[in-house]
């Protein structure tokens, strides 16, 4: 019969065998971490100090930049290897006989290596890159001797090899080895020691859509470095993205030859939608002398010349936008009303004010009276002093200028650039401690004085003028595409930068008088077109420390009978370091000449008639 007792008894004894169970196992665990850690502790570690898991980063490929056409490279990826050093690694005497070894593979002097290692760092274990650009033929034969050669590495560093024309370097940019302030910030992205990186242009700009993500090989080494497992474990790498940019090459070449070895920049764009067709400044560089093992000095010789080769022009200068302002001034004029555009002043060569004597560019006897076109045709400065000085004043003045977008920045897709300066008597003030007189009025009337705007501000002032009131984001960036499948991944779109509120019939009056400029008007010569009517105007800035020298400006728009989606706008200045021959004019022309008849520069300069007069001196306005 069952008892309760007995009951009581079973259980007691099942949790009497579990808890021997359990103390069994837990004595079995202890014995085992006691057997590995110091019965056998020794072995173990002297395996796992010969047996360990290599992990090497495989380099991603840069992607490749095209222009518009989207067919051919302008920059592609040649196959490359840097060698590197882990002092440490080097048994201390062996040292010197190692690197005396490398140094014959490497076809460089003993002297130059040491100059990456120095003596306090020879005990490091930190990886130092003693020579990039390494040809396949030359890493096989330190792999064939990679026995004799501890502490020696080398990794895959693929070169960028820039296949356009020198003009596109301020574009386009170049790379180099990340440096520590860059990686600071760019550590959290995935960058490491080694990346490469854009340092300007687009390279920089769009870094990391260029990038690609890197690839690891792993693979079981012993202590010696030695592959002891035949099948590694691969993650290959992604190549960056490919660009496609607004720029068109050909238009590109053409800017650049009609700029021509003058000091200058010039800017060709679409106003309907802001692409940029053409940027050219000149002094350019070569992006490829940034691949040599001895592009610190090659850079060192560039940032030390005067003529500033890596200073982009087009968007990273500023300058005095002289007689093109006066678009700006007619415009204000016009919205205004302070001043009947049919109504005239008597221009007599000179005007006096504040015990100073202001001369306009034709002095005796002057242009007499001009009504506004031909004020504008004949970039008569009394007249624009008298409007500037006595009917608008220089807050009404920097209003307008800040609408034509000056004074502010053009944020096109560059990494570098510059605002201007549309200054007021509140400026002033700050940085002089003075006041604003009517002089300083007068002067920024005619874009002289303390005004400044760089070539791109022009060319999106003259974009106004043809859009009507609209000036689109300037861009570089065309499409972001799959470097696998050409997919376009990203398209840009036009982005309104500006919106005025002038009214539409001021703009017709405007763009009338643009167009009358070049038929009646100073420039009718350099700017008579049989192909394209042309709407523009000139501008010659007076410079400081240059006598008898100025910067000559020419903005304009083509064709001026076409609809804003069908023309183009130029800007171009040529600085007053060069011989005076007021080419900015004739540069333009050669450009529209060439984009709307399809022509290169030299048989655009033929039609044109201008062969003669590249030697040829002028001066006017």
């Amino acid at each position: 019969m069952y008892k309760k007792s007995d009951e009581i008894f079973s259980k007691g004894t099942k949790v009497f065998i579990l808890l021997i169970l359990i103390i069994i196992m837990f004595l079995s665990y202890i014995y085992k971490l006691f057997s590995l850690q110091v019965l056998n502790g020794e072995q173990y570690r002297s395996q796992s100090r010969k047996i360990s898991s290599q992990v090497t980063v495989i380099s991603a490929q840069r992607g490749e930049i095209f222009d518009r056409k989207a067919d051919l490279p302008m920059v592609i990826n040649t196959d490359s290897f840097a060698v590197e050093v882990t002092p440490g690694e080097i048994p201390k005497d062996r040292y010197d006989t190692v690197i005396a070894k490398l140094a014959q593979f490497l076809d460089t002097s003993r002297s130059e290596i040491d100059k990456k290692i120095p003596k306090n760092v020879r005990r490091s274990y930190t990886t130092i890159q003693v020579k990039q650009n390494v040809p396949f033929s030359v890493i096989s034969n330190i792999a064939e001797n990679k026995s004799d050669l501890p502490g020696v590495s080398w990794i895959s560093k693929p070169m960028r090899n820039y296949l356009h024309t020198p003009s596109l370097s301020h574009i386009v940019g170049y790379v180099g080895d990340i440096n520590q302030d860059e990686m600071a910030i760019l550590y959290n992205q995935g960058y490491t020691k080694n990346s490469i990186v854009g340092k300007t242009g687009i390279e920089k700009q769009y870094d990391s859509l260029l990038q690609g993500t890197p690839g690891r090989e792993m693979s079981t080494v012993d202590v010696h470095g030695r592959v002891i497992s035949n099948v590694p474990t691969i993650e290959p790498p992604k190549i960056g993205k490919s660009l496609v940019l607004t720029i068109d090459s050909d238009i590109q070449k053409l800017v650049e030859e009609a700029l021509g070895n003058r000091v200058g920049a010039s800017v060709v764009l679409k106003p309907a939608t802001g692409e940029i067709l053409a940027m050219v400044s000149y002094p350019y560089f070569d992006s490829n002398i940034f691949n040599s093992d001895n592009s610190a000095a090659e850079y060192a010789k560039l940032i030390n010349d005067s003529s500033k080769p890596l200073i982009n022009r087009a968007v990273q200068l500023s300058y005095p936008p002289a007689s093109t302002f006066k678009i700006v001034m007619s415009t204000a004029m016009l919205q205004e009303g302070v001043f009947s555009p049919a109504k005239k002043i008597e221009c007599r060569g000179r005007m006096s004010y504040g015990g100073r004597v202001f001369h306009c560019h034709v002095h005796e006897p002057g242009h007499g009276w001009l009504d506004m076109k031909n004020a504008m045709a004949q970039s008569c400065d009394v007249y624009y002093w008298t409007i500037g000085r006595d009917y608008l004043g220089i807050e009404k003045i920097a209003s307008y200028a800040r609408e034509f977008g000056l004074g502010k920045s053009s944020q096109i897709d560059l990494p570098s650039q510059v605002s201007g300066l549309v200054p007021t008597a509140e400026w002033k003030q700050k940085k002089y401690h003075s006041k604003w007189v009517g002089g300083d009025t007068m002067s920024c009337s005619i874009g002289q004085g303390y005004m400044e705007a760089t070539p791109l501000q022009l060319a999106n002032m003259i974009a106004m003028v043809s859009n009507k009131g609209t000036i689109y984001k300037p861009h570089l960036l065309k499409e972001v595409r799959d470097p696998v499948t050409n997919e376009v991944i990203e398209e840009v779109k036009p982005t309104v930068l500006t919106e005025s509120t002038i009214d539409s019939e001021i703009w017709d009056q405007i763009q009338e008088a643009l167009r009358y400029t070049v038929t009646d008007g100073t420039p009718q010569y350099p700017m008579h077109n049989k192909r394209v009517q042309i709407a523009c105007k000139t501008g010659t800035a007076e410079v400081d420390g240059f006598k008898d020298s100025w910067h000559s400006w020419l903005v304009a728009y083509a064709p001026y009978d076409a609809p804003p989606e069908d023309r183009v706008c130029v800007a171009t200045i040529v600085e007053a370091v060069n011989k005076w021959e007021w080419w900015a004019p004739y540069a333009t022309n050669i450009i529209i000449q060439g984009i709307f008849a399809n022509q290169t520069c030299a048989e655009a300069t033929k039609e044109l008639g201008f062969n003669y007069l590249v030697n040829k001196r002028t001066r006017q306005e």
